[in-house]
């Protein structure tokens, strides 16, 4: 009887510390996978308002891949994956992190050789914003 109280006393002990470590962050504070949207989303940015560069597309869609794999590997389900990537609050929260980026990198939005200009430096730096870009 004492070593099936034990047996079960260690049971018990051993769900209470499994399941808070099973609880997984938001997406948003996962910044292995939050900052690299923020960059596919400047990319997509410059390359839309900067008439010299153009997109490596077929980079960008196997990073959005390997992202969702990544996340899938840390046990996000498609399903949080997908409400994450759709949720209008995250699309705003994403706009506003863009729309700083841009304003510390001193872009003029007016402007579009102020993208070109920060296009050509990423891409020099070959930074991961720039390895998602190409001069035309």
């Amino acid at each position: 009887m004492r070593t099936l109280m034990i047996a079960v006393m260690g049971l018990s002990l051993t769900a209470a510390t499994v399941t808070p470590a099973a609880a997984k962050p938001p997406l948003r504070e996962v910044a292995a996978i939050d900052d690299a949207l923020l960059d596919m989303g400047v990319a997509d940015i410059i390359r839309k308002n900067c008439p010299d560069i153009s997109a490596r597309m077929f980079r960008a869609v196997k990073m959005a891949w390997d992202l969702k794999g990544k996340a899938g590997d840390l046990g996000y389900s498609d399903a949080e994956i997908d409400a994450y990537i759709d949720s209008d609050a995250e699309k705003a929260r994403m706009k506003a992190r863009g729309a700083a980026f841009f304003k510390a990198k001193g872009v003029d939005t007016s402007d579009p050789q102020s993208y070109c200009a920060l296009g050509r430096d990423e891409i020099q730096k070959s930074s991961r914003i720039g390895s998602l870009l190409k001069a035309k």
